[in-house]
């Protein structure tokens, strides 16, 4: 733990500073998924947000494999992800190719080995019994994941969670279901900003995002606005790739 413990701070940090003007709550899913791919001893992370009417999308996601087999879980309404958001309990599958887990979640089990993915550790985002989404631990390795990382995970799933649910303090008018509505609105303007960068630049789309991003920050922007222009053309897209006209 000290190796990683002036990482890990900072990491909590960034997950409960709501008090910034700036503040970005789908940015901050996205940090969340990152820092759990470098803190513990996963592959790729995911979130999945309810919107409190039964419905679930993908709020953020580490890669692009990741957010793939979010989506496709979401779409099947099966997976370790799907059973933890409905029971509010951790869900562990350490072996996604074992006859058990073929058996539990068939169409999810052969996704994620198509995607390269052999183990799912789905730990819910909640406030006691108020369970807004999930965090998607996965690995490449059938290995469970060791004891410290989960509680890690569990914890940074937990400040994650009193992040997006201060800032339905801090600005009290707006319901806390309207908050992660937004989010998940503002996850289709970057999805669309990704494919329009994508096909500008002859990117991935993880290249695309990773510009977009860095961009955001380097001029004090907000990645939704940020995205938004560029959907709409009043950002041109070739000025956040950094190409000259």
């Amino acid at each position: 733990m000290n190796g990683r413990e002036p990482q890990v701070i900072d990491t909590f940090l960034s997950l409960t500073d709501t008090l910034v003007s700036d503040f970005d709550a789908l940015d901050m899913l996205t940090v969340l998924s990152e820092r759990c791919v470098e803190l513990l001893d996963v592959s790729a992370a995911g979130v999945i947000l309810s919107n409190g009417r039964h419905g679930l999308s993908v709020a953020a996601a580490s890669s692009e494999r990741s957010r793939l087999l979010e989506l496709f879980a979401v779409a099947i309404d099966s997976g370790p992800c799907l059973d933890c958001v409905r029971d509010g309990v951790a869900v562990i599958s350490g072996d996604l190719d074992s006859a058990e887990a073929r058996r539990t979640w068939p169409h999810y089990t052969q996704g994620a080995l198509e995607a390269g993915f052999h183990a799912t550790h789905a730990l819910p985002m909640r406030l006691r019994d108020d369970v807004i989404g999930v965090l998607t631990l996965l690995s490449t390795s059938p290995d469970p994941l060791p004891a410290d990382d989960a509680r890690l995970g569990q914890a940074l799933a937990d400040a994650a969670t009193i992040g997006l649910l201060s800032e339905r303090a801090v600005r009290r008018a707006e319901n806390v279901q309207e908050q992660l509505q937004s989010a998940l609105n503002s996850r289709v303007i970057i999805e669309q900003a990704k494919g329009v960068l994508a096909a500008t630049g002859d990117l991935t789309p993880e290249e695309a995002f990773t510009l977009l991003r860095s961009y955001a920050r380097g001029n004090s922007l907000r990645l939704t606005d940020l995205a938004r222009g560029v959907v709409e053309r009043t950002v041109e897209p070739r000025t956040v790739l950094g190409v000259q006209a």
